[in-house]
């Protein structure tokens, strides 16, 4: 009686039929996801690209002009504007929003009492959606009816009933509060998460060698959070960028139409002023400035893993 052995080919072919089986079935999973995003993304993403060849009027026939929206950019002094603000309102959100969040995430890392319900308070603003939070803050800075008003008259900060949406610096100051109040929550959940990953006993180890708490947390705490802290950061940048709600309903792009956003300045376009083509050209020069972003996110994510 022989045995005769398998040969690995033989062996192979099973294995490769398995692997291929599992491949059609992880594809046919995602197969939802994937008609979905192109549907509301890819297709949407190609047809703005479209327009923004075009002149595209609101009514009449669209005629192709080329490159003539994009060029149109570098003349357009208030599209320049527009990126000026937008740079300029990203940078001290960012820095205001991190400037709390982190002192925050600190503060409930550690486990006592009261600190569930701490960290409930801080996230609580999180889930009031943009308008209806730049709404709230409307009412609440409102001259007649308004809270803040008279809070700042009992502190002696103003002497009078004080507007707070009436000139520049006293809005942008409102509005970054507002959105401070609504983002930190998030933002101190994520910077939290990145604490509570690092490994307990490196930080008694490094107590027990003799660093101080700020020794710790910059050669410790800092450099085991780059992670955590670049994807925060990027998803505070991306989201100050296309910053939309607060302008439009707090303030309409005023006083003297200084805060206006890259977004608003695209929906006024688009839809106030029915071009089109240009709004679309627009919003591809955004779309741009995002993907760079994310290439800075991936970069910021990959420094130091060769190390």
């Amino acid at each position: 009686m022989s045995i005769t052995a398998a040969t690995p080919l033989a062996v192979a072919k099973p294995r490769r039929r398995a692997r291929s089986s599992r491949q059609w079935q992880g594809l046919l999973y995602i197969a939802p996801a994937i008609v979905l995003v192109k549907i509301f993304f890819v297709i949407p993403v190609l047809f703005t690209v479209w327009m923004s060849f075009h002149n595209w009027p609101l009514l009449g026939e669209p005629s192709w002009i080329g490159l003539g929206n994009y060029t149109r950019m570098f003349s357009d002094t208030r599209f320049s504007a527009a990126l000026s603000f937008t740079a300029y309102y990203t940078l001290i959100a960012t820095i205001a929003i991190f400037a709390l969040a982190f002192p925050l995430a600190l503060f409930v890392q550690n486990e006592r009492r009261g600190v569930s319900a701490y960290r409930t308070i801080f996230f609580m603003p999180v889930v009031v959606g943009l308008a209806t939070a730049s709404l709230l803050w409307v009412w609440l800075a409102n001259v007649d009816s308004g809270l803040f008003s008279p809070i700042l008259r009992m502190f002696g900060v103003t002497g009078r009933s004080a507007n707070l949406l009436a000139t520049f610096n006293n809005a942008f100051a409102t509005i970054i509060v507002m959105v401070v109040w609504k983002i930190v929550g998030f933002t101190m959940i994520i910077l939290l998460t990145g604490l509570q990953s690092i490994p307990g006993d490196l930080t008694e180890a490094a107590r027990i060698d003799g660093a101080s708490r700020w020794q710790r947390f910059r050669f410790l705490t800092l450099p085991l959070m780059r992670r955590t802290l670049a994807l925060a950061l990027i998803l505070s940048v991306t989201g100050s960028v296309l910053a939309f709600d607060q302008f439009y309903i707090m303030t309409s792009g005023g006083p003297q139409n200084r805060m206006i956003s890259v977004v608003y300045y695209i929906f006024n376009q688009s839809f106030v002023s029915f071009q089109l083509g240009y709004g679309s050209a627009l919003s591809i020069v955004l779309l741009g400035i995002l993907v760079a972003l994310s290439i800075v996110q991936l970069w910021l994510l990959r420094v130091g893993d060769d190390k």
